[in-house]
């Protein structure tokens, strides 16, 4: 079974930007990739960015396209999400996930969601914006 492990999370203002990384210890073999999702206290997590491992191709949640990137470094086994001009409302918990079930992207977005339960979790990073 694939391990997922995240770090970078932390405090900063409004405006600022941070880099999570997710390192894992293999990769995965679902063609949808592996990405990033978020929670708040009380809230369903959601989704917010993903990259295939082999074509490196990614997909967005439309709240955060033009702001946060997703990358991966198939030497490193790592994927990372860099987040720029962040809101308090980007403010959570944010968990890496990977062998993602099958999906529809249209413009590079995600589109009504995964057909299928995401299976496989990191044990997550806090991320808290200041405004």
């Amino acid at each position: 079974q694939v391990q997922l492990v995240e770090s970078g999370g932390g405090l900063v203002q409004a405006g600022d930007s941070l880099r999570l990384s997710c390192a894992t210890s293999g990769r995965t073999f679902s063609p949808y990739g592996m990405g990033w999702f978020r929670q708040t206290p009380g809230k369903e997590r959601e989704f917010v960015a993903a990259i295939t491992w082999s074509g490196g191709f990614t997909y967005l949640a439309d709240s955060v396209k033009g702001r946060f990137t997703i990358s991966r470094d198939i030497a490193k086994n790592t994927v990372y999400l860099q987040m720029n001009s962040l809101k308090p409302e980007d403010t959570a918990g944010y968990y890496c996930a990977t062998d993602l079930p099958a999906c529809t992207v249209v413009a590079g977005v995600l589109v009504g969601g995964f057909r299928g339960p995401v299976s496989s979790w990191g044990q997550g990073t806090q991320v808290t914006v200041s405004s």
